[in-house]
C-alpha cells in the first residue's frame, strides 16, 4: 500500500469515529434531556432544602377593661403529600375509602366515591401538594389529624398544614379607623400601623424541602425555630362609651343626611381618649370608618375658637362678661365686608355673657377688632400660647397640623383679625379644638389627649404610658371662672337651651361654620359644618367631648341642633351608667330622715330651734352660720356651708328666703321656678361672683 492511501485510510478512521463520538453525544444529550430529564430534575428539587422565615402570631390590641379590639386568628391551609416516601401502596389502598368518606363529610358537596377517585388521580399523577381546604379552624385541624391515613402523621400519611394568621376585629366597625391596619405595600395606619413593631414580634423558621414546580413544602409538622409573638397594646378606650358614641353619631348622620363626622370623648383629669367615632358616607351609600376625621382632618372650626377669643379679651382685663355690647341687629361691617349674626334678631346693647351665649359673631369679630386691631400680633400670641398652633401629639401617625395665620404673611388683610375671633381663617382638628375645652374642665391644666396605656407581654406590662401635662395653666383663675360661666350659660339661656336636663349639668359651645369649596370660597355651594364641643357635669367635670358633623343636607345646619342633641345623648347614657356621677344612697340614713321632720338647709339658729323645740338633738360646729342638715337614728348633725365673701356660695338644698339673702348679698340677680327647697342653681358654687350676673334657680 502507497504512503499516499495509508495516510487517506487513516484520515477516514479518524473522521468515521469523530462522528461515532459526535452521535453518541447527541444521543446521550437526548436521552438525558427529554426521558431522564424530569426525573432528575424532580430528585434535584429534592434534594434542595431551606430555612423560611414563619411569621409569628401578631399581639392583640385591647381596650381598657379587658375585652380584645384586634386579634390574631390562626387559620390552616391543608394540603396532601400523596406520594410521600414512607406512604406505601399498600398503606394507601388500606385508607384511601375511609379517607374519601371523611372528606365527603367535612366538603358537604361530592360523594365519597368521587374524593376516592381524585384521591387516587393525585397519588398517580405525583402531585405532593394537594390542596384538601382552604381556612380551617384550629379545631377542624384537630379533626382532620384523627382521619384514617392523616392519622398516620406527615412522612406515612402525608398530612401538611401551613399556619396562616388573619386578623379579626370582633366589633368591626366600633373605632376600626383608629385601630387601624399594618399591610405589606401599604401606608400603615391607626395603631396597628404606629405599633407595628411591637405588635409583630418576631418570626420564626421551618425547614421546607422543594418539590417539582418549585413548589416548598414543610419537612416537618413542626418549626424548628419558633415565632416569638408580638406583644399586647393595652388602649384606653371603653368599649360601652365607643358604643354609645358611634350609635348616637350614626343616628345623627342619618337623620341629617351629613357625608361625614366624628365624636371623641375624653377623660378630663388624664387626657385619655375614652371613645373616638368617625365615620363617612361611602360610595354605596353606608356610613363606615374610613377616614379618621377627629385626628387627620383640619378645618375651620367656626365658633366653638371663640372660646380662645373670649379667653384672650378676659385675660388682658379688656372686657367683664357684665360688660355691655351693641351687637347692631345682628349685622356690622369690616370694610367692604359684612359680618352677621347666624341669625336675625333685633338685639341691640347687651351683656358680653349674652352675646357669648347666643353665639354672636358681631359680638366677638368688634371685641377681638377694637382691642386687638392696632397690635393683631397680641391676638394670635394668646393663640399660641393656648398651644392652638401646635399639633397635640396623639400617638397614632396622620395628625393633621393646625393653620393660625399671623400678620406677616401673605394673605393676611384687614378682615383677617375679625373673622379669625369668629373661627375662620384658620384650619384646626375636632381633638386640637377639644385638647382647650378640656383644659377648662380641667381648671386651666391642659393634658395630652393619648390612646395606649400600656404595654404588656404574656399578661406582663412592659410599658407604661402616664398622663402627660401640655401646659399647668392656659389662663388665670379669674378669667377660667368667668369662662366657665359663659360655657355653663350656653346650655342654660343660650344656643343649647333646648337640651339642658335636670338630671346633671354640661357646659360647652355650639359652633355652625360655612365650608370653603377650595378657589370657589364661600359662594359656589352652601356647605355647613355644625359642632359643639364642652364637658360633663359642669360642677365637677368628668368628661369633655367634642362632636363635629360636615355637610348636613336636610336642611337643618346649626350646631345646637345638629351636633349638640350628639352630646347629650352620649353624656345621658354615660350618667346614667356612670356610678361615681351620682351622690351614695344610705339606706338607714333615708330611713331615719324619712321619720324625722326635715328641716331646709339654711340659717343655722333657725334649724337647730325647729329640731331642738320638737326635742331632736343638734350636733353642729360652733363657727359656722349657715348649714344643711344630716339625719341620724336620734339626732341631727347640721354640717357647715362653704359660704364666703365673693364666692358664690351653695344654695342648694336651702328655703328660697335663705338662698335669696346669700345670692343678692353677693350682688346676684336671682330668677326662680318651682316650690320647695332648691334644687340646683346655674351658676356653679364655689366660682367667683360677678355683680349683676343672673342666677337661675330651680325648686323641688
Amino acid at each position: 500500500m502507497s504512503i499516499k492511501r495509508a495516510i487517506l485510510l487513516r484520515i477516514y478512521l479518524a473522521f468515521f469515529a469523530v462522528c461515532l463520538l459526535g452521535a453518541a453525544i447527541l444521543m446521550q444529550a437526548f436521552r438525558v434531556q427529554q426521558i431522564e430529564g424530569p426525573h432528575l430534575i424532580t430528585l434535584a428539587d429534592s434534594l434542595t432544602t431551606d430555612y423560611i422565615p414563619i411569621d409569628a402570631e401578631r399581639g392583640n390590641i385591647i381596650a381598657e377593661d379587658g375585652r380584645v379590639l384586634a386579634s390574631s386568628l390562626p387559620y390552616y391551609e391543608i394540603r396532601a403529600d400523596l406520594n410521600a416516601e414512607a406512604l406505601t401502596k399498600k398503606i394507601f389502598n388500606e385508607n384511601i375509602d375511609s379517607l374519601a368518606w371523611y372528606l365527603s363529610r367535612f366538603k358537604g358537596d361530592r360523594s365519597k366515591e368521587y374524593y376516592e377517585q381524585v384521591l387516587r388521580n393525585t397519588r398517580s399523577s405525583g402531585n405532593r401538594y394537594f390542596l384538601i381546604a382552604k381556612n380551617v379552624t384550629y379545631p377542624e385541624l384537630q379533626q382532620m389529624r384523627k382521619w384514617p391515613l392523616f392519622r398516620l402523621g406527615r412522612n406515612k400519611g402525608g398530612l401538611i398544614a401551613v399556619q396562616t394568621n388573619k386578623r379579626s376585629m370582633p366589633y368591626k366597625i366600633l373605632a376600626h379607623r383608629t385601630i387601624g391596619y399594618a399591610r405589606e405595600g401599604v401606608k400603615p395606619v391607626g395603631l396597628e400601623g404606629k405599633f407595628d413593631e411591637q405588635l409583630a414580634g418576631v418570626r420564626g423558621k421551618r425547614l421546607m424541602q422543594r418539590i417539582a414546580g418549585g413548589t416548598w413544602i414543610p419537612v416537618n409538622d413542626e418549626n424548628e425555630i419558633m415565632p416569638v409573638h408580638g406583644k399586647d397594646i393595652i388602649t384606653t378606650l371603653d368599649i360601652n362609651l365607643q358604643d354609645v358614641a358611634e350609635s348616637a353619631l350614626l343616628k345623627a348622620l342619618q337623620k341629617h343626611n351629613a357625608d361625614h363626622g366624628c365624636v371623641v370623648v375624653m377623660e378630663v383629669k388624664t387626657g385619655k381618649i375614652r371613645a373616638i367615632a368617625n365615620l363617612g358616607l361611602t360610595s354605596e351609600g353606608e356610613y363606615w370608618e374610613t377616614m379618621n376625621y377627629a385626628v387627620g382632618e383640619a378645618s375651620e372650626p367656626g365658633s366653638t375658637m371663640k372660646l380662645a377669643t373670649f379667653i384672650a379679651l378676659l385675660e388682658d382685663g379688656y372686657v367683664d362678661i357684665n360688660d355691655s355690647i351693641d351687637l347692631e341687629k345682628g349685622v356690622t361691617q369690616f370694610y367692604k365686608n359684612k359680618m352677621f349674626d347666624s341669625e336675625e334678631h333685633d338685639l341691640r346693647n347687651v351683656t358680653v355673657q349674652h352675646a357669648f351665649e347666643i353665639s354672636s359673631n358681631v359680638a366677638a369679630s368688634k371685641l377681638a377688632n377694637k382691642y386687638y386691631g392696632a397690635n393683631p400680633k397680641k391676638y394670635v400670641e394668646h393663640l399660641r400660647d393656648l398651644l392652638l398652633d401646635k399639633p397635640v401629639g396623639i400617638e397614632i401617625d396622620g395628625e393633621d397640623s393646625p393653620l393660625i395665620k399671623t400678620p406677616d404673611e401673605k394673605g393676611w388683610s384687614g378682615i383677617s383679625l375679625p373673622w379669625m375671633a369668629v373661627g375662620y381663617e384658620m384650619q384646626l382638628t375636632p381633638l386640637q379644638i377639644l385638647t382647650l375645652y378640656n383644659a377648662v374642665a380641667n381648671d386651666g391644666k391642659m393634658m395630652q389627649p393619648y390612646l395606649v396605656s400600656q404595654i404588656q407581654e404574656r399578661s406582663k406590662p412592659v410599658q407604661q404610658f402616664e398622663p402627660h401635662v401640655l401646659k399647668e395653666e392656659i389662663c388665670s383663675e379669674k378669667t377660667l371662672g368667668k369662662i366657665k360661666m359663659l360655657l355653663e350659660g350656653v346650655v342654660e339661656r343660650g344656643t343649647a337651651d333646648h337640651l339642658k336636663t335636670k338630671n346633671y349639668s354640661f357646659a360647652g359651645k355650639t359652633g355652625t361654620a360655612l365650608m370653603a369649596q377650595g378657589k370657589a370660597g364661600y359662594k359656589q355651594k352652601l356647605i355647613y359644618q355644625a359642632s359643639f364641643a364642652g364637658y360633663f357635669p359642669a360642677d365637677e367635670p368628668m368628661y369633655s367631648c367634642i362632636v363635629v358633623i360636615k355637610a348636613p343636607k336636610n336642611g337643618v345646619y346649626y350646631g345646637g341642633w345638629v351636633a349638640a342633641p350628639v352630646f347629650r345623648e352620649i353624656a345621658d347614657k354615660v350618667v346614667s351608667n356612670c356610678i361615681e356621677m351620682h351622690e351614695p344612697s344610705n339606706t338607714r340614713e333615708k330611713f331615719y330622715a324619712d321619720m324625722l321632720p326635715n328641716a331646709k338647709g339654711g340659717f343655722k339658729h333657725d334649724v337647730s330651734t325647729i329640731y331642738e323645740t320638737i326635742g331632736v338633738s343638734c350636733n353642729y360646729n360652733q363657727e359656722d352660720n349657715w348649714i344643711y342638715a344630716e339625719p341620724h337614728d336620734n339626732s341631727v348633725d347640721l354640717k357647715g356651708r362653704n359660704v364666703k365673701e365673693g364666692i358664690v356660695p351653695d344654695v342648694r338644698g336651702m328655703g328660697l328666703r335663705d338662698a335669696l339673702y346669700l345670692l343678692e348679698n353677693e350682688g346676684l340677680r336671682v330668677r326662680f321656678s318651682g316650690k320647695g327647697k332648691v334644687k340646683s342653681q346655674s351658676i356653679r358654687y364655689g366660682t367667683n361672683s360677678i355683680k349683676g350676673s343672673e342666677i337661675v334657680l330651680e325648686l323641688g
